[in-house]
């Protein structure tokens, strides 16, 4: 029995989404409203009846959910005449308290807001999709699915920070870890490709995009994972710093008199490789190197050797590992990164086939390799579609 999910993701000044056909997990139409807020607005939208493209300002994100629908009425299909089966939402952080997908009620958007001290960039821009996607589509089922939640299976050990008590019990410091559906979705796909059950393999997940993650999955559950109590802790990232020395904070207040929230701007949207280098695309990062830019050849090393290290360090905490596996925009397209992150670890029984990751094969190890080099394309919105499946039936 085919269902029809549309997928969600609310930024705090966008709203993605994607209408799929399951459980097949076929896309049907999807597009973006971007810039809302902003007088430039934009909308795209890729439906049945072709791509339609506008500029037009988007108050608010009432408007961009009425923009959405006009796209989906222009260029298909029509939502008026598409029996939803539910709208599945992103929600960055769900605390200890969503640890799986979860129906929407009032009293979940009540803790959604609560967690908003978690994740104040992320968290009031989901609820508001949320809300606006509730007033529009009244009668169907929303379902909410956490970043957070595939990470809620870490043991205490890996979660706990050496902190004071009472900042963990009564401010929530520990590591909650982020990109849950994209290494969910990605480990399972990883197993099969190794045709073997999740429950029967090991495998350390590579998020690599302009955030950027790791985790570390036995059997198909997650023990590890890089980012903490926030997604700035971790790998170096297009604009966030990762792992740094937190008493730099305080150096910093004390010479430079940087307060509280011009540190947090500095880490989370001007540092990693944009503070290193003044680019924060990949792309753009390598046509420097290409072009001999001292400092994008000392970023370059700085961001593969972050991942060598995690790879190493997630490499102890399995004891044993089946795969490493390099998802999202740069883990999937960027045969240097790989390559260059795994230099040097043969002793480890993880070998590069140089013509397969150039190519972006879907196994890229060597033949032989005791543990296998993956690439795995994410699919974040079929997860989602999935999990609102799993709670409300159907398909």
């Amino acid at each position: 029995m085919s269902a029809k999910v549309l997928v969600v993701n609310s930024g705090s000044s966008s709203i993605k989404y994607q209408l799929l056909d399951m459980p097949e997990g076929v896309p049907v139409a999807g597009g973006a409203v971007e810039r809302i807020g902003e007088p430039d607005g934009r909308v795209t939208h890729h439906g049945p009846g072709g791509t339609e493209e506008r500029d037009e300002p988007v108050a608010d994100h009432a408007a961009g959910m009425r923009a959405m629908l006009h796209s989906f009425a222009a260029a298909g299909p029509d939502l008026s005449t598409v029996e939803l089966t539910a709208v599945g939402h992103r929600v960055v952080h769900g605390g200890e308290r969503f640890t799986r997908p979860t129906l929407v009620t009032d009293e979940v958007c009540e803790v959604i807001s609560d967690l908003s001290a978690l994740a104040p960039l992320h968290n009031p821009a989901n609820l508001r999709g949320i809300q606006v996607a509730r007033e529009v589509f009244p009668d169907v089922p929303h379902v909410a699915v956490f970043d957070t939640a595939f990470h809620a299976t870490l043991p205490p050990h890996a979660y706990t920070y050496a902190v004071p008590k009472e900042w963990r019990t009564e401010h929530g410091v520990r590591r909650y870890g982020f990109h849950g559906t994209s290494h969910a979705y990605v480990s399972r796909r990883a197993a099969a490709l190794l045709d073997s059950e999740p429950a029967g393999v090991n495998v350390i997940v590579l998020h690599l995009g302009n955030g950027a993650s790791v985790s570390a999955v036995r059997g198909g559950v997650c023990v590890d994972t890089s980012m903490g109590l926030t997604p700035l802790e971790g790998l170096v990232m297009g604009t966030r710093s990762g792992d740094i020395d937190p008493a730099i904070v305080f150096h910093l207040r004390r010479t430079a008199g940087l307060d509280v929230d011009q540190l947090d701007d500095a880490l989370n949207k001007h540092s990693g490789l944009l503070g290193l280098t003044g680019v924060n695309d990949m792309r753009e990062l390598l046509k420097l190197v290409d072009g001999g830019d001292p400092d994008a050849e000392l970023a370059f090393e700085v961001y593969c050797y972050r991942i060598r290290k995690y790879v190493g360090a997630y490499t102890a905490a399995l004891g044993h590992v089946d795969a490493i596996v390099f998802t999202a925009g740069v883990g999937e397209h960027n045969p240097l990164v790989r390559a260059t992150a795994l230099k040097g670890l043969g002793d480890l029984g993880i070998r590069l086939d140089a013509d397969r990751n150039d190519r972006n094969e879907p196994i890229v190890s060597a033949p032989g390799s005791p543990i296998a080099v993956l690439v795995v394309p994410t699919n974040e919105e079929l997860e989602i579609a999935e999990s609102v499946l799993g709670v409300v039936g159907g398909g």
